[in-house]
C-alpha cells in the first residue's frame, strides 16, 4: 500500500466515509491541483489527501455540515464539498461562513463529471439542483 493509499484510508476512517473511486483515482494519479482552468478561467483547487483532515477540522465542517468532507474549493471562500448524506455523494459548494446545508450549491454528481464540465462552465452559482436540507 502506498503512502497515498494510507492517507486516503486515514481520511476515510476519520470521516467515516468511503471516497468515490474517481476521487481516489484522481488523488492517486495527480495528488492535488490548484489552477485557473481555461476557457472558463475559474480557479479550481483540489486538496492533497494529506491536507483533508486539517482543512475539515479548521472549519468545523462536520459540526455545521454533518456528512460533509471538503476536498477543495475556488481558492477563496467557497469550499468544494462531498455531501455524504446522499449515495453516491454529489459535490456542492459551501461558503466558509455558511451555517447549514441550505446554502449548498450543487456542482456535479461526481468528481469526473465536475472535471469534465468545469473547463466550459466553471463554477455553478445558481442552485438549480438543491441539496436536501
Amino acid at each position: 500500500m502506498s503512502s497515498n493509499d494510507d492517507r486516503i484510508a486515514q481520511a476515510e476512517g476519520r470521516f467515516g466515509v468511503r471516497f468515490p473511486e474517481d476521487y481516489r483515482d484522481f488523488v492517486a494519479r495527480k495528488g492535488s491541483m490548484a489552477r485557473f482552468v481555461p476557457p472558463a478561467d475559474d480557479f479550481l483547487m483540489i486538496h492533497a489527501v494529506a491536507e483533508l483532515i486539517e482543512v475539515n477540522e479548521a472549519g468545523d465542517f462536520q459540526e455545521r455540515f454533518p456528512g460533509s468532507v471538503v476536498i477543495g474549493g475556488d481558492g477563496s471562500r467557497e469550499m468544494l464539498t462531498y455531501d455524504f448524506r446522499q449515495e453516491p455523494p454529489p459535490l456542492v459548494l459551501l461558503d466558509v461562513s455558511a451555517q447549514d446545508w441550505s446554502s449548498a450549491i450543487h456542482q456535479a454528481t461526481s468528481l469526473s463529471a465536475l472535471l469534465e464540465q468545469f473547463p466550459e462552465t466553471g463554477w455553478t452559482w445558481d442552485d438549480s439542483e438543491p441539496s436536501p436540507a
